[in-house]
């Protein structure tokens, strides 16, 4: 299971989080985690849900930093993009959401992979509605944002 997912903070809006799930049951041929065609929907998703540019900080995934992302990015001029540095998930907002997902996932009985999965998607909603929960992440950050 890979989820990849974004915080998304607006002036005079509420914060919110976008998210996908992809499942990979091991069959021959079948990618296990996101590619760049993938980053693209959920970029171009969260555009149109949104309604406006993206300044988009990221990590430094090997898959953000490809050719094909690079061409993506370049090719939408409603997207910016900033790295974060190397190795710094202590300034990555969206692993607070991950670490609150996981709470108490390894002690957790399940039966199979679609539990798990609506396991995590419940989990992932329930945080949707919390704008409140999202900024707690953001300012765990010490990040600071300024929006004109």
């Amino acid at each position: 299971m890979s989820i990849t997912g974004m915080i998304c903070v607006k002036a005079g809006h509420r914060s919110r989080m976008i998210y996908r799930v992809r499942l990979h049951r091991g069959r021959k041929g079948e990618r296990r985690s996101f590619a760049e065609r993938d980053y693209a929907r959920l970029l171009d998703a969260a555009h149109q849900q949104l309604g406006g540019s993206i300044v988009l900080v990221w990590d430094n995934l090997n898959t953000h930093l490809s050719h094909a992302m690079r061409t993506y990015i370049a090719a939408r001029e409603w997207l910016t993009v900033y790295r974060l540095p190397a190795y710094a998930p202590e300034l990555n907002p969206a692993e607070g959401i991950w670490a609150s997902m996981k709470h108490g996932l390894g002690n957790l009985l399940l039966d199979g992979l679609d539990a798990l999965n609506a396991t995590i998607k419940t989990r992932l909603k329930r945080m949707q509605y919390r704008p409140d929960l999202i900024d707690g992440f953001f300012a765990e950050t010490g990040l600071a944002f300024e929006l004109t």
